[in-house]
């Protein structure tokens, strides 16, 4: 089981030994919040009634133990990003203090830390991540266009019951004028979670196909049980360099592989120059329509780090009526590093570093079935 560095259950919490251990905790002290929304003070300060409350709720502490410390780190690193993204904005004539899209670049700062420092297990990381990156959805899923659909799908990729209690204390860790309109709210979406069967559980889909249907089409209902009349299957792998994905590929999958670092070789092109990518990237397209016309099963070898990266693929692969199937990989970092180290085109750790602070694990609405093989 993995715990929380410093952090013991049902002891006091060590704040002065927290913060020196962490500097993304100290780099908190100082940053303003707007006082409509954030009389209580600092980010810090935030911080420390957030978790302080957390702990204190009898739900909390009925909690397994490995529940309590991914909750835990959820709390203490909900608002990390505040720190980068803070700023002094006027609206409607009056300055305010804003911190736009710090939930989703704290999500990146939560994977990558989890993974370098911490060596979080991969399902528990994950988590820790979605919690943070989704700590304001029970506060806004009544607003949104279809509220329905953004609790099933937030329940594919976080527990919602955690998710609820993470914002309600964030909610009572505050000081403003509106606190009990916000606790409402956290009510309202664990109701909501309850009556569409997704409350502390995944909603039950009742075939992969369905649930891909649903979330990337307005006209589907959660609970369609489709035909699945797609006749091949293309593979699309992710990992980041060193991971061993050619070797994975090159055993377990015996059929044709499109690979994206084949083309640049074959061309020597250098993955640095961005202008040569446009020909890459045409001409894998242009490979992968050989195998699409024919209904052909393939592999799509490439790194395919982000959601943006990926969908422009398989968007092209299910146009063809096409099964995508997503193959994620990853060994922890010091294996990469090494790996990557002695492979015969080595990646510069630098690269490699940047792609771990961008990387977007595959989710469930991007394909039809995606695994992850973490090793």
């Amino acid at each position: 089981m993995w715990k929380f560095p410093l952090y013991e259950i049902n002891k006091p919490i060590n704040w002065d030994a927290l913060e020196a251990k962490f500097s993304w905790l100290h780099d908190m002290r100082g940053v303003p919040q707007d006082p409509i929304w954030h009389a209580e003070g600092d980010v810090f300060v935030h911080t420390k009634m957030v978790v302080e409350s957390l702990i204190a709720m009898p739900a909390y502490q009925q909690l397994d133990e490995q529940e309590q410390h991914v909750l835990f780190a959820a709390a203490l690193l909900h608002d990390v990003e505040k720190r980068s993204t803070t700023s002094r904005e006027v609206i409607d004539g009056v300055e305010r203090i804003v911190s736009p899209k710090h939930a989703k670049k704290g999500e990146y700062t939560v994977r990558t830390l989890c993974y370098q420092e911490l060596e979080v297990p991969f399902k528990v990381r994950e988590q820790i991540a979605k919690l943070v990156r989704l700590h304001g959805l029970p506060l806004w899923a009544i607003e949104k266009e279809d509220p329905r659909k953004a609790v099933i799908e937030a329940s594919l990729v976080v527990n919602t019951r955690l998710l609820a209690m993470l914002t309600w204390a964030d909610v009572v860790g505050r000081i403003c004028e509106d606190q009990q309109d916000l606790l409402l709210r956290v009510d309202l979406f664990e109701e909501l979670c309850k009556e569409h069967g997704c409350f502390g559980q995944s909603y039950p889909f009742k075939s992969d196909y369905g649930r891909y249907l649903y979330l990337n089409k307005s006209d589907i209902a959660p609970d369609y049980e489709p035909y699945e009349d797609l006749e091949y299957t293309v593979y699309v792998m992710c990992a980041l360099p060193g991971t061993g994905k050619d070797t994975y590929v090159d055993r377990n999958l015996d059929m044709p592989v499109l690979s994206l670092d084949d083309i640049r070789r074959a061309n020597k092109i250098d993955p640095s120059d961005k202008k040569a990518q446009g020909c890459v990237i045409q001409d894998g397209k242009e490979q992968a329509k050989v195998y699409l016309r024919i209904k052909t099963p393939f592999v799509f070898n490439a790194t395919n780090l982000t959601v943006d990266r990926r969908g422009k693929w398989i968007s092209l692969f299910t146009e063809y009526r096409a099964r995508v199937k997503i193959i994620y990989l990853e060994v922890p970092y010091k294996k990469l590093l090494a790996q990557n180290h002695n492979r015969p085109h080595k990646v510069p750790e630098n690269v490699v570093e940047r792609m771990i602070r961008s990387l977007e694990i595959p989710g469930p609405k991007e394909a039809h079935e995606v695994v992850y093989l973490v090793r």
